[in-house]
């Protein structure tokens, strides 16, 4: 990638993310196709009534179009996360509960008792549309986890998350170490094999969430668990990223390294997060390059598909585990920083204000989105027919499409926007352009108590001075890339210098309390600071 990426605007992620909520959660909205949300009174896996999201814009299978029962975890769970972590309390929300919502997608009445991707058991056991696929399963008990670490205390939440941690705990005892499967039935405790790609990459699925209850209930087969499922997909031979997982592989091997000693092996997992070169799902990685004068490097998808295909909400996903990465494994810093700026640079352009309109499949309908909802990929050469003589990048959806007319509305994607959360929470801009403070925090969930703390990463040809906000406090900074503290007093703001290409990862205490080393860690008033002295 390049140093700095051309052209660069950093959109506010934050303020994306409110709007987001604030315009989709509406059951008021108005306009063709909205609102976007609607009750479900089925009842299914527990009896209260929910609210379902369009996975996008006029899905033909969700809403009155097929008797409200059909929507996703995806959609819901990612927008309530997002939310949340951009300072929103969705338990009491214009007063609904949209977290207490999130049980009915535990499917109790398939026999998995876990999240599963859908409330409806038919449609569940049929895998929502796309047929029986790991990540799917897994995925959705990981967004559930981070939201049960934001709202701890919500009703049964406990209950449906040890029932999860015994599931996997159960399936990594049966797999023996061998994830090559395409799913698992969690009712029944067995491997199973489709036409869809083996997926040993949910491996750093299941370590992620019972590493999650380890820190949540103690329980030490849980750990064992997430140690035996990390360490079974370390073994790997070959690249297998398939959709979401490897990024948090490299994390948790980064924590665990951190956290309790062990040795895993952290550049393995980043560059295969990274490379592009994935055996099964052939050349799922990170995008790089610049198409007709657009830098789209960062965004995650497949390299190779039609000259590279980026997805909105993997690019999104990919910063939840990345960004607090460099809390354990500093080393990194430069490199996720490199990566974050860029993909905080591109992602823009997969919402139609920000893309030009020589480069989108559906440009005339920009007014739907309300500037919320983004087009589901980027791709360098359209899968479609009709626009294939769009020049690269091309903004547009991915088939099948699920709205009837031409254009297809459903190519704007409603469950990858309300992933925006993730940035949001993330990505601040400061005083040069270009260098961006992004919080280690937003994303690192069932962690221990923790300083502010934050990467800044500076992309210029030049040493650049970045102002750091500290507020009316007296505060102590201490930076664990040089392990030493910068400053032993400062207030208001710090004048932070970064020689070029250089990161910075800023922990920003009390001034008051003792430091004290324990072994190769730094601690001060008993929270850590440095994992790697």
């Amino acid at each position: 990638m390049s140093s700095l990426p051309h052209p660069l605007q950093i959109i506010d992620w934050y303020a994306m993310a409110r709007s987001f909520d604030s315009t989709v959660f509406d059951f008021n909205a108005t306009g063709a196709h909205w609102p976007l949300v609607w009750w479900d009174s089925s009842g299914h896996n527990f009896p209260q009534p929910v609210v379902g999201l369009y996975t996008a814009l006029d899905d033909q299978r969700q809403g009155t179009h097929n008797k409200g029962m059909f929507h996703e975890a995806l959609a819901t769970m990612g927008a309530t996360l997002g939310a949340t972590l951009t300072g929103v309390d969705k338990t009491r929300q214009q007063g609904l509960n949209y977290v207490g919502m999130l049980k009915n997608y535990f499917n109790r009445e398939t026999g998995w008792n876990i999240m599963m991707n859908n409330t409806c058991p038919e449609v569940a056991l049929l895998g929502g549309g796309y047929g029986r696929d790991w990540w799917y399963d897994v995925y959705p008990n990981m967004l559930f986890y981070a939201i049960y670490d934001r709202y701890p205390n919500e009703p049964g939440f406990d209950t449906l998350a040890r029932s999860i941690a015994e599931k996997f705990c159960q399936a990594d005892s049966v797999l023996q170490g061998n994830y090559h499967y395409s799913f698992f039935n969690y009712a029944l405790q067995q491997p199973k094999n489709n036409a869809i790609c083996q997926q040993p990459d949910a491996a750093a699925g299941h370590a992620w969430v019972l590493y999650a209850a380890y820190r949540k209930f103690g329980d030490r087969r849980y750990l064992q668990a997430a140690l035996h499922a990390l360490q079974s997909l370390e073994k790997e031979n070959t690249n297998t990223f398939y959709e979401v997982f490897m990024p948090f592989a490299a994390y948790l091997a980064a924590r665990l390294n951190a956290e309790l000693g062990t040795q895993f092996n952290v550049q393995q997992f980043m560059e295969w997060t990274f490379n592009g070169d994935a055996h099964c799902r052939d050349g799922w990685g990170v995008l790089m390059g610049v198409w007709n004068g657009m830098d789209i490097s960062g965004i995650v998808g497949n390299t190779k598909d039609r000259g590279g295909y980026g997805f909105l909400m993997n690019t999104f996903d990919a910063a939840w585990p990345l960004i607090p990465l460099v809390r354990y494994d500093p080393a990194y810093a430069e490199a996720i920083g490199k990566w974050m700026l860029h993909a905080a640079n591109a992602a823009r352009f997969f919402y139609t204000q920000y893309m030009p309109d020589e480069h989108e499949t559906i440009p005339q309908q920009a007014a739907i989105t309300k500037g919320v909802i983004g087009y589901e990929g980027i791709i360098h050469t359209s899968s479609y027919p009709q626009y294939a003589q769009l020049r690269a990048p091309v903004a547009q959806g991915d088939g099948p499409l699920w709205a009837p007319g031409n254009p297809d509305v459903s190519q704007f994607s409603v469950y990858g926007s309300g992933h925006v959360g993730i940035f949001g929470s993330i990505i601040r801009a400061t005083n040069v352009p270009g260098i961006l403070q992004l919080n280690l925090l937003a994303t690192d969930f069932f962690r221990e108590d923790a300083y502010p703390s934050y990467l800044y990463y500076n992309p210029h040809p030049q040493a650049q001075t970045v102002q750091v906000p500290l507020g009316d406090a007296t505060a102590r900074i201490y930076n664990t890339v040089t392990h030493t503290f910068i400053a032993p007093q400062a207030k208001g703001s710090y004048a932070l210098s970064l020689p070029a290409g250089t990161a910075a990862v800023l922990v920003i205490m009390p001034v008051n309390g003792k430091p004290e080393r324990r072994g190769n860690k730094l601690w001060v008033n008993g929270i850590i600071v440095d994992h790697q002295l």
